[in-house]
């Protein structure tokens, strides 16, 4: 087999001689990877490397090298909150004649050869990350090599990626003081996942607070949970066994706080006079639950249009690398938090 070197004419035969595969197995290993082998996908990537095969997809601008194509990682494409991120990414990278790609990290084990695959072919020009971490394992070293990224929502300096994101810490700071102001003393906080950035800067607001006002730190009053509704709903049942129960929670995101609310009313509670909740990110449901919900605000669709333009001016050449656009979040006040009063009925 004869040694090809690396070409930006390279061909999906001279990858298949390469590897000693077929162009059929080249185009499945590369677009389906679950339907081959791994010591052919492996093979197969090998080649695409070794050869420097680069598909001409049909959007590709001729010209430029381009493939007009963005690919947007989510991860959870099952949470609201990223809706508005993703239309704001959306809308800005077709007003330059961009298609946007979404991959869902949720089911990472499946989708991480795939994710690869697109970089490594160079099937998508950039890449926006709305999560903390990449869908695959990369050094900074191998970083280098990738197609331009950008954050978007999160803060993670050690990534060295441009981001777009709010103040975490301020925002979290400025709703439990919201419930210190009200009157509250026994004030409980939901969190995020331990290893996600933004969850240590809203938990850091927290503690924050509560030491400003002279309120000692307990632990008991701090569960993580995932996001998720299900899981604002066990650490509601948890907070209220406790022998001497919150009146008032900080919720890491709505979804949480939404299911901390529905599982207080199951236990007979009534918000606000039972329990004020304040949650975080303001999905569309917040503001129509019963009662509305008091929460931070984040600036959605604006968060994935900066990220977008970010991501434009790595693609047109300009470097903004480590650059940080820093977003303003606001508190909404709403039906679920009242001041503490000194009887309530509690379960």
């Amino acid at each position: 087999m004869d040694q090809k070197q690396p070409s930006s004419a390279a061909t999906m035969k001279d990858v298949a001689e390469k590897a000693g595969v077929s162009t059929a197995t080249v185009s499945r290993a590369l677009m389906n990877p679950e339907k081959v082998s791994a010591a052919t996908r492996q093979k197969v990537e090998q080649a695409v490397i070794d050869v420097g095969y680069a598909p001409h997809g049909l959007a590709r601008n001729a010209k430029r090298g381009e493939t007009q194509t963005i690919l947007v990682i989510v991860p959870d494409i099952c949470d609201p909150f990223f809706s508005e991120i993703i239309r704001g990414v959306e809308v800005t990278a077709a007003q330059e004649g961009y298609l946007v790609l979404i991959g869902d990290c949720a089911h990472q084990d499946q989708q991480e050869k795939t994710f690869l695959n697109l970089m490594l072919t160079r099937q998508i020009d950039g890449m926006v990350l709305l999560g903390s971490q990449l869908p695959f394992d990369a050094g900074i070293e191998d970083q280098r090599n990738l197609p331009p990224m950008v954050m978007g929502n999160e803060f993670a300096p050690e990534m060295a990626l441009p981001t777009v994101h709010i103040d975490n810490l301020t925002a979290a700071f400025e709703a439990v003081n919201h419930l210190l102001q009200l009157g509250h003393r026994q004030i409980a906080c939901i969190t995020g996942p331990e290893h996600i950035p933004l969850s240590q800067y809203r938990l850091q607001g927290y503690i924050q607070a509560l030491r400003r006002s002279s309120i000692a730190i307990d632990p008991t009053m701090i569960v993580h949970g995932d996001f998720t509704f299900e899981a604002g709903a066990s650490a509601l049942k948890q907070l209220m066994s406790l022998p001497q129960p919150p009146k008032a929670i900080f919720c890491h995101s709505d979804l949480m706080a939404l299911g901390a609310m529905n599982q207080a009313r199951k236990l007979g509670m009534r918000i606000p006079q039972d329990l004020s909740v304040v949650g975080f990110d303001d999905i569309e449901l917040a503001q129509y639950y019963d009662p509305p919900l008091t929460t931070v605000a984040q600036p959605r669709f604006a968060i994935g249009r900066e990220a977008m333009l970010l991501l434009l001016d790595e693609l047109q050449g300009k470097r903004v690398n480590n650059g940080s656009r820093l977003l303003d979040a606001e508190l909404r006040v709403r039906g679920s938090t009242a001041p503490a009063t000194k009887t309530g009925k509690m379960v």
